[in-house]
């Protein structure tokens, strides 16, 4: 291995010492690695120096082609004058035609060649979106919230320090003040205040049955299974309700949309009207008069109406003569 082809490398750099270079001459350094791919510089000199980056022709460059965000200087060994720095390059490098830095220069002899590599992606080859192979602040965040999630649910499953018992319909439940305290300003009130859940440490929340509390507790400590919440999402909101658990309010409402159908419209809509969900509200009558299944619960409708809100009555006559009104 000649040490004039050897790119030296550290963390992200590769530099090339070109000891003897002529003006007219054409040179090829050896591989060098950064990153999951094997790469090559290249130089060439006519009028321009000609600058080449590309990867190593191998399965990895193939089937997992880089996509590199890149800047190139280029300086003289020994000389004191400002080095040439390309700007900032991203594109796709498969092959040594893919990328070209011409030079206007006449720099020869001895010099340096410098890659500062600042990002490096995969192009997914069934057309999905790029990623880095570097961690980035997302990453380090995303691996920063499974670590505290994996902490919060030990908390909660063994009892680790927990300071507050809740007695539901059929069972106790321990939790942590601190947890709650966060969550919801309701229960951060409690413990603030000479209040009875104060100084016994319980709280009551006898409305709610051992399992719906406990899928709360698992909503609260950031560990809730997604079927967990679909089964009790009915529960979850009359306690975010109740507790001003605002995104577990919003979320319940959300989920509600998404499965309306004639067996529980009218149930929604009810929801809807006693928690002030003006979507679900809404999502409730669009469904029921102006895609005309007011006609799939006529069974239901009387009882309906018999213990249904006044106010909530009549806004559903308003809709009823709004889809009877002449186009």
């Amino acid at each position: 291995m000649s040490s004039d082809s050897k790119v030296e490398t550290i963390s992200r750099l590769a530099q090339w010492k070109i000891e003897n270079f002529g003006p007219c001459s054409y040179r090829r350094s050896d591989l060098f690695k950064v990153g999951i791919w094997n790469w090559h510089l290249s130089i060439e000199k006519n009028r321009y120096l000609y600058i080449r980056l590309f990867p190593e022709p191998c399965r990895v460059a193939k089937e997992q082609p880089p996509i590199a965000r890149f800047v190139l200087r280029v300086s003289n060994v020994g000389a004191s004058r400002r080095p040439y720095i390309s700007p900032i390059h991203e594109r796709l490098l498969r092959t040594s035609e893919d990328f070209v830095w011409p030079v206007d220069s006449t720099i020869h002899g001895r010099f340096i060649i410098d890659v500062e590599f600042l990002d490096l992606k995969i192009c997914p080859l069934n057309g999905g979106e790029a990623y880095s192979i570097w961690p980035s602040e997302g990453t380090m965040q995303n691996l920063a919230t499974q670590s505290t999630l994996r902490c919060l649910s030990r908390m909660l499953d063994e009892v680790i320090h927990a300071d507050i018992t809740i007695n539901t319909a059929d069972g106790t439940l321990r939790a942590h003040k601190a947890i709650l305290s966060a969550s919801s300003p309701v229960f951060q009130s409690m413990f603030l205040h000479n209040l009875k859940e104060k100084e016994s440490s319980t709280i009551d929340i006898e409305d709610m049955s051992l399992e719906s509390c406990t899928a709360l507790l698992s909503y609260l400590y950031g560990t809730i299974k997604q079927e967990d919440f679909w089964k009790h999402r009915l529960a979850l909101l009359g306690a975010a309700n109740k507790y001003d658990i605002t995104d577990l309010k919003e979320a319940c409402e959300e989920s509600l949309l998404e499965d309306i159908n004639s067996s529980n419209v009218l149930e929604r809509l009810q929801e809807a009207w006693l928690y002030q969900l003006n979507k679900l509200k809404k999502g409730c009558m669009t469904y029921l008069f102006d895609f005309g299944k007011i006609y799939d619960v006529r069974d239901e409708i009387s009882s309906f109406f018999r213990h249904a809100d006044r106010e909530l009555v009549v806004e559903m006559f308003q809709e009823v003569l709004n889809a009877w009104k002449p186009a």
